[in-house]
């Protein structure tokens, strides 16, 4: 199917008239301006073609029957019809890259659907951005492809890898850490990182993490390493002896070497923070850094997210 586009941007422009933020800014002085949505379908104008509404969109024929689904505006997530697959689907992915996700796990995107953002605004960084983003989005949802990310804390590191699983139909969520009923500060982290991922992920909680990777085929997010490697030491009793951990560390390896799945896994960039004041302290930090620089030599993407932004590390 033709799709032109000939405007990608919200009703209003981007960047949009008057609007002082650092997205707009940045087109502004570089002289780009992306127009409001306007798209031709096979040659025919897209709000020409015969048009059928459904929540949060509509949906469209093209000339040669294709259907085509629309959101409405940013913000808006369409539902397809009963039953419908399309050969095209036009969405406000800066919004929702998880309704990608949604329709994907009903049947209604498929392999050969062509996918396309619109509606897009100063919710994006920038063009680029977008361009990174799609690209992730647009993957295969099955490995093996491993992409291990790290940052500090509060690095914004976990909400990048759900970022660039979001668009997966199914993901298998394996939460490291331990589970504890009497922290409540601890409580509201797991908490919130569970109202951030999409209500139909699969939650795992455990430290043999090496049978996961084992196990999985489809999109599997792992955060994170560093809690992974302090159950290991604790169940190793490793943190006056860390050699006694070494064989833990190896097995992670060679399962994350050997996985079938398409892996983002998070963990902790030990390398610029103040060297720990405890001998157990500076084992653990060692041998994180040991983890963290054998992960990365096996896998095809790592990067570093710093205030959330991305550095991909070559």
């Amino acid at each position: 199917m033709n799709i032109e586009l000939r405007g990608i941007a919200a009703a209003q422009g981007w960047p949009a008239a008057g609007c002082r933020c650092a997205s707009c800014g940045r087109l502004r002085a570089a002289g780009v301006r992306h127009e409001p949505l306007d798209a031709a379908v096979e040659g025919v104008a897209l709000q020409d073609l015969p048009r059928t509404d459904v929540p949060g969109g509509y949906e469209v024929r093209a000339p040669g029957g294709g259907r085509v689904l629309v959101a409405a505006g940013p913000g808006s997530r369409p539902e397809p019809r009963p039953g419908a697959q399309y050969e095209a689907v036009l969405l406000d992915l800066a919004e929702s890259p998880e309704h990608l996700g949604r329709l994907r796990r009903v049947g209604a995107v498929t392999s050969t659907t062509r996918v396309l953002a619109v509606h897009v605004d100063h919710r994006l960084r920038s063009p680029a951005e977008l361009e990174r983003r799609m690209a992730f989005w647009n993957r295969p949802q099955h490995g093996p492809f491993r992409t291990l990310l790290l940052g500090g804390s509060r690095s914004g590191k976990s909400a990048e890898a759900e970022l660039r699983l979001a668009a997966c139909p199914d993901v298998l969520y394996v939460a490291t850490g331990p589970v504890s009923d009497d922290d409540p500060e601890w409580t509201d982290r797991v908490a919130a990182h569970r109202l951030r991922r999409p209500a139909w992920w699969r939650t795992v909680e455990t430290t043999d993490l090496p049978e996961v990777l084992e196990s999985a085929t489809g999109a599997v997010l792992v955060d994170g390493v560093g809690t992974w490697l302090a159950a290991a030491m604790d169940e190793t009793r490793a943190w006056d002896d860390p050699s006694r951990a070494r064989h833990r560390l190896d097995d992670l390896v060679c399962a994350w070497r050997g996985t079938a799945a398409r892996v983002v896994a998070v963990s902790d960039e030990v390398g610029l923070s103040l060297v720990p004041a405890t001998a157990s302290g500076r084992a653990f930090r060692d041998l994180l850094g040991l983890a963290n620089q054998r992960l990365a030599a096996e896998s095809e993407e790592t990067a570093l997210v710093v205030a959330g932004r991305v550095t991909e590390l070559w």
